[in-house]
């Protein structure tokens, strides 16, 4: 079993001025200047999902930037829904490249974080030269939008499209019961949103006894526990509010993904595959981690040996060219 992280190990933050707003940026490694990577959580997540990852990758030479997006921790909280379409939130991460110096980097995202390195990588694939993507595949841009698409699979009760039939409903629910919703949230081996109808994640929020086994201590817990108390879970429930936006705005998009590209699936996660990835990620590797969906904090250690494999494996490739 993993060791607790100590809250008191992660980086200090800053505030960094981005694309009309402030992103709260946790930063190590700077002396490896000339080697970024970009940590994107998802949702209901925090910077702090990457603690494991961000010795690891600094010990290997990299500059580390982790920013918490926009809508989340100390970052700013639009009151616009459209704030949080991809083109403000792939803006906010080009920004963050200018405001380093950097004309590209490596992204690594997870859950939403997934999607939205997908999505940077289609609107500006000249500022990423790999990505490392868990848990959510590429979006296949199918003929319908995909909220509407989604509820056609999985009916209006789901989250994904409870979120946008139902603006501030979910929201309210999860603010007054933050604590118990990410400790019922957060467990190990266990699908975190099962495809069910009843608003299975509301049902998280009341549950008044904890739900599986927890996948992080309860210091570790206080970290997201302190941040969503204090920010409401609006900012990053907006992005769901976002999809169909996202849809409308990748029409005209080129879909080929040509960036080197490592998809790290967990097992038990009931996000689904998708079974065509390498027809819009040619230059793909697929690797299965045995544990549900919070993967690089369920499975800190594997993770990190994948990611880093990978990436020495493509910068040895890059000198053999």
């Amino acid at each position: 079993m993993t060791s607790a992280f100590d809250p008191t190990d992660f980086p200090e933050p800053t505030l960094v001025p981005v694309n009309g707003v402030e992103l709260e940026v946790f930063e190590a490694g700077r002396h490896n200047a000339g080697r970024p990577v970009v940590l994107c959580h998802g949702w209901p997540e925090h910077a702090f999902s990457w603690r494991y990852q961000v010795p690891a990758l600094v010990a290997a030479g990299f500059h580390v930037i982790v920013p918490n997006q926009r809508g989340y921790g100390g970052s700013s909280r639009p009151a616009e829904v459209t704030a949080y379409d991809l083109e403000h939130l792939s803006g906010d991460l080009v920004a963050l490249l200018d405001h380093y110096g950097y004309e590209d980097a490596t992204f690594i995202g997870h859950d939403w974080g997934a999607i939205v390195v997908w999505g940077l990588t289609l609107l500006h694939p000249d500022r990423v030269n790999k990505l490392v993507n868990l848990s959510v595949p590429y979006q296949e841009r199918g003929a319908k939008p995909w909220v509407e698409f989604i509820e056609d699979v999985l009916g209006s009760d789901f989250y994904y499209v409870h979120f946008n039939r139902h603006p501030g409903v979910a929201d309210a629910v999860f603010d007054e019961n933050t604590s118990r919703f990410l400790r019922n949230m957060y467990r190990k081996n266990e699908p975190p949103r099962a495809p069910q109808p009843g608003m299975a994640l509301i049902d998280l929020a009341r549950a008044e006894a904890p739900l599986g086994e927890p996948l992080m201590s309860d210091d570790e817990l206080a970290v997201f526990v302190a941040a969503f108390e204090s920010t409401g879970f609006t900012g990053g429930i907006n992005w769901y509010r976002n999809s169909d936006r996202n849809w409308h705005r990748l029409a005209d998009v080129e879909p080929i993904i040509r960036q080197p590209a490592l998809m790290i699936y967990g097992d038990r996660d009931v996000v689904p595959r998708l079974e065509n990835l390498s027809h819009f990620v040619p230059n793909v590797e697929v690797v299965t981690l045995d544990c549900g969906h919070w993967i690089q904090q369920e499975k800190p250690e594997e993770t990190n040996r994948a990611i880093l494999k990978w990436l020495e494996s493509q910068d040895s490739a890059t000198q053999d060219r």
